[in-house]
This record gives structure tokens, C-alpha cells and sequence, in this order.
């Protein structure tokens, strides 16, 4: 099984190289979404909305180190790696504030003496992205997810690992219990077994039948 690596696009240079997730280490990050995932969910909207305010706001006051992250690994400007930090700033404060009114309960005329729609977190998502927009691509995902109470699991492209593990470091220094968005530094023909496993209960993909190699 190959190395993950990050590899600057300009010099062909290998940064540096992680070893993909054994199936133990698979398990037990499945594991650990599972168990975070009970406790999680209880967890009050305005907590949740308050660590994505904060992921915002490591967001923004380093966004010159994530920007310059992001070109040494996929090669975008660091104008356009800087603005699409900011951008991520702004769609976790956005469901930080909209969140709640989005989730909240819809009532409903019936025969029954009350009826609403009541929106409930599913449970481990598993999102497998693109290196094109390596840090947007994710935190378009994250922020609904989070905020409705669901945590996730990122097979992002092989090619950005290290934006990969930012952003779990991101959202964990942010407040989100551990457990509540983790990276899986895989290889693509890993992925099939982690879609079949039962406790994952959605995925969501970007790109061709190529996204996240």
C-alpha cells in the first residue's frame, strides 16, 4: 500500500508522507464516531453553534497559515488559498446563526391533536472530497453537519492530506468533542468497505467516480 503524501505541485518535492490507516486504526475511528455520536447529539444547538463560531475564528486569524497551506499542496495562488479561508469562515458562522431556525420544529395541521416535522441527526456521515478547493470543499459539508448534530468522517484527496488533518485540528481546538470529525487518511480502494459498514449512515461525495484519489 502507497504512502499519502503531500507534494508541492511547483517542485515536485515530497513534503512530507503519512501511511495510510491500517483496518484496526479504521475500526477505531468508526468506533469513536459511533460513541461520540450518542452524546453528541444531545448536545444543545447553541453549543454547537458557539465551537463553529469559534472554528470560524481560528479561521480568520490564521487564515495566512491555512492559505499558505493549501498552495504548498494543491498550487492555488495564495490571493485565492487566503480567500477561500475567509470563506470557510463565513459558512460556519452562517449556520452558527441560521442553524437553529433551519432545524427548528415545523408545525403541521392534522387530525392529531399536535403534529410537527422534527429534524433529527442521522449519525456518521462520511464525506469523500476533491484537492481542488481542499479546505471549502469540507467545511461547506462540516458546518450543516455539525450543527444539526450529525459528526463526520473526511476521506479527502490524497493529495491534501495535511489541509485534511488541519481541519480536524481546526474543529477540535474549536470546541467539538473528540470523536466528532476525523480524518481518514486512506486510499481510494479503502473506501467501499467503509460505505458498506453499518454505522455509517450517509455519504456524501464531490467530483467524479475519481473524487477522493
Amino acid at each position: 500500500m502507497g504512502k499519502i503524501a503531500t507534494v508541492n505541485p511547483t517542485t515536485g518535492e515530497i513534503i512530507e508522507e503519512f501511511q495510510p490507516l491500517t483496518p484496526d486504526e479504521i475500526e477505531t475511528k468508526l468506533a469513536q464516531a459511533k460513541a461520540t455520536f450518542q452524546d453528541y447529539r444531545r448536545i444543545p444547538m447553541d453549543h454547537r453553534a458557539q465551537w463553529l463560531r469559534q472554528a470560524a475564528h481560528i479561521l480568520e486569524t490564521q487564515k495566512e497559515r491555512f492559505g499558505a497551506l493549501i498552495t504548498l499542496e494543491m498550487g492555488k495562488t495564495i490571493q485565492s488559498a487566503i480567500a477561500e479561508v475567509e470563506k470557510c469562515a463565513l459558512v460556519c458562522r452562517y449556520y452558527a446563526q441560521e442553524g437553529p431556525r433551519f432545524l427548528a420544529d415545523l408545525t403541521v395541521t392534522t387530525d392529531a391533536s399536535y403534529s410537527c416535522i422534527r429534524y433529527q441527526p442521522l449519525g456518521v456521515i462520511l464525506a469523500v472530497m476533491p484537492w481542488n478547493f481542499p479546505f471549502w470543499q469540507v467545511f461547506r459539508f462540516a458546518a450543516p453537519l455539525l450543527i444539526a448534530g450529525n459528526v463526520g468522517l473526511l476521506k479527502h484527496a490524497s493529495n491534501v492530506p495535511q489541509s485534511a488533518l488541519a481541519i480536524e485540528e481546526i474543529l477540535l481546538h474549536a470546541g467539538f468533542p473528540l470523536g466528532a470529525f476525523q480524518t481518514l487518511l486512506i486510499d481510494a480502494h479503502q473506501v467501499a468497505a467503509i460505505v458498506s459498514d453499518e454505522r455509517i449512515k450517509a455519504a456524501t461525495l464531490t467530483g467524479s467516480e475519481e473524487a477522493g484519489m
